[in-house]
């Protein structure tokens, strides 16, 4: 039986850490707060999901979940355990470390492998795959990767070296009103970014992404900002002076 307020088992601060690379600056930051944190309670999501805080503090469960800034598999002879390390909010973080049966990882278990898209740098495949996702550049310091085979969208950072996971709907929802594409059998089919990604351009997707980035920031862009959208009836009178009509 858990009890609170606890310091992290040895098992969880390996695999919390397999997925904060010390030589990433961004990581890194998170890998010393981790560091100095105790596990305030159990989260919201269910069993391996915790939440780590400063001793005296209680755990916040009521909160929206944070944006995920580190993601990573440990996989074993008995099954697969996702980590997830969410963003720094009010003074915690949200952690969950958690197998395809929603069960704790187990305190024996024979390891194959682990991965995590924190290591991962423009020009390399993905560390899930081995297989090279779409880039494109948003600016001088940040890459959008899209990885078509396990379905994932992420940012990387060159000054942080972080690699941001992007919720794959709200960044394909940016795309279709960019595109004005209004057809539900596409507009509400996310899985045609991976599918049928080759129908946008680059700018597409970079215009795209830096719109839904100024909506829901999640790294700090030097891009120009994307023509505002059009629609309704300013759609049609710039469509007719356009023509020359």
């Amino acid at each position: 039986m858990n009890t609170y307020p606890r310091e992290l088992r040895t098992k969880e601060a390996d695999l919390i850490n397999a997925v904060l690379p010390a030589d990433r600056p961004g990581y890194r930051t998170y890998r010393d707060l981790v560091a100095s944190m105790v596990v305030l309670g159990a989260g919201r999501r269910g069993a391996g999901n915790l939440v780590l805080g400063f001793a005296g503090d209680t755990a916040d469960t009521t909160a929206p979940l944070a944006p995920v800034i580190a993601y990573g598999m440990l996989e074993t002879t008995l099954d697969a355990f996702s980590i997830t390390v969410r963003e720094y909010v009010g003074d915690q973080i949200d952690i969950e470390i958690v197998s395809s049966k929603s069960e704790e990882i187990p305190d024996h278990f024979e390891e194959k492998r682990r991965w995590t898209y924190s290591t991962w740098l423009p020009g390399y495949p993905s560390p899930a795959s081995n297989v090279h996702p779409r880039e494109v550049r948003i600016d001088d310091d940040h890459v959008l990767a899209i990885a078509a085979r396990e379905r994932r969208v992420w940012i990387y950072e060159g000054t942080s070296g972080m690699n941001i996971l992007i919720p794959v709907t709200n960044y394909y929802n940016e795309i279709m009103l960019r595109k004005g594409i209004r057809d539900p059998a596409v507009a509400l089919n996310s899985a045609l970014l991976f599918s049928d990604g080759s129908s946008y351009s680059d700018e597409d997707l970079r215009a795209a992404f830096v719109a839904y980035n100024a909506l829901k920031p999640k790294v700090h862009v030097v891009a120009p900002e994307p023509a505002p959208r059009t629609r309704g009836i300013f759609a049609f009178f710039k469509n007719i002076l356009s023509s020359g009509r």
